[in-house]
């Protein structure tokens, strides 16, 4: 049955002279993989540019759970992007997102929750002219949430560690090397209160922003297995220096 769902490119590959193979989180069925035709026709409907990283679609599509490449019926852009692309800084933080969540998302199903989570974070960061600085950190502290490893932080003191695999704060150090001292804790749960209008309240140093990502990438490869290293962090680490 055909159905209209939103969803977000996560990645494109090209396949063929014509084709890509794009990948998606929809928000009727989650994580799904798509082989798409893009004519040469200037005036066609469906575009390349259609597929970049975290463009905003409305696709149609009639889901076959037996195949692994989906077909698309239709496509338009929803939402399409007014600073993302044209901005180096932004660029480069969704160029990060769009492959940290191909690799985060390789098998969630549906959840509405976390759809309108990643559709309300980009459609935020598209339209906020500055003090995005600490988006990609606040936006992976956030996403625990909804991928089912967020610490409690009402159990917080000053003075805790945290330990990376259980996810909690903690009067003592744990026995094994995956936790955090006080200070880098006191970081952490602050950065996990703040929200994208007054993260820019914490004020952070180069070296204080890379470590940080360097925390929470290294926290994230704790609960997902398999965790690949990542093409484009290099270029993130080297902004705001």
């Amino acid at each position: 049955m055909l159905t209209k769902t939103q969803a977000i490119v996560l990645h494109s590959l090209k396949y063929g002279e014509s084709r890509l193979i794009v990948d998606m989180f929809t928000k009727a069925f989650g994580r799904q993989s798509f082989i798409v035709s893009i004519p040469k026709a200037p005036k066609s409907k469906i575009k390349k540019q259609f597929f970049q990283p975290l463009t905003l679609l409305e696709i149609e599509t009639d889901i076959r759970p037996k195949l692994q490449l989906q077909k698309l019926n239709d496509v338009r852009m929803m939402t399409p992007f007014a600073s993302i692309p044209f901005e180096p800084d932004k660029l480069a933080i969704s160029l990060f997102v769009a492959e940290f969540l191909y690799y985060a998302l390789r098998s969630e199903q549906r959840n509405d929750l976390l759809y309108d989570y990643l559709e309300y974070s980009i459609v935020w960061l598209d339209g906020q002219q500055s003090n995005f600085a600490n988006f990609h950190l606040v936006f992976l502290m956030r996403l625990t949430r909804f991928l089912g490893f967020y610490p409690n932080l009402d159990d917080y003191e000053a003075g805790d560690y945290f330990d990376l695999r259980e996810s909690e704060f903690m009067r003592n150090p744990p026995v094994h090397r995956d936790f955090l001292h006080p200070e880098e804790a006191q970081k952490v749960q602050l950065m996990m209160r703040m929200d994208f209008p007054t993260m820019h309240l914490f004020r952070m140093s180069h070296d204080d922003r890379n470590r940080l990502l360097e925390v929470s990438i290294n926290y994230y490869r704790l609960h997902l297995p398999d965790f690949p290293e990542m093409k484009s962090i290099e270029v993130l680490q080297a902004l705001y220096q």
